[in-house]
């Protein structure tokens, strides 16, 4: 991971996170809440795999994710391990708090692994 890429991540709440449209094609991009770990992001689609970018994700997996200045384009690989879906969501509460996590994120069956490598 670049100097860059951890610097523009440090002390960031949300990162921009683009991905390409399953039905249209077109680019569309929201603001997504995020955790990171080693070399990675992770990041939980609010309704789990019921997430219209989720969706997108599983049949086109380059995305981009960008905050402070800072864009990469990278691979996203989809989880569904109900363990390491829970290993990423607890280090969601202890990045936002349980209460924020737990009344934002109804469903958490899948995450989100972005490599920033």
């Amino acid at each position: 991971m670049t100097k860059a890429v951890r610097e523009a991540l440090e002390g960031a709440s949300e990162v921009e996170l683009t991905v390409t449209g399953r039905k249209t094609g077109r680019q569309i991009s929201r603001p997504v809440w995020f955790v990171q770990e080693e070399e990675s992001v992770f990041l939980v689609p609010i309704t789990g795999s019921d997430s219209q970018w989720y969706k997108n994700v599983r049949q086109t997996p380059m995305v981009q994710v960008a905050t402070n200045g800072m864009k990469l384009n990278s691979s996203a690989t989809p989880i569904t391990d109900a363990d390491r879906v829970n290993h990423v969501v607890q280090m969601f509460r202890d990045k936002y708090g349980s209460d924020q996590v737990d009344s934002h994120y109804p469903k958490h069956d899948v995450a989100v692994q972005v490599s920033l490598m």
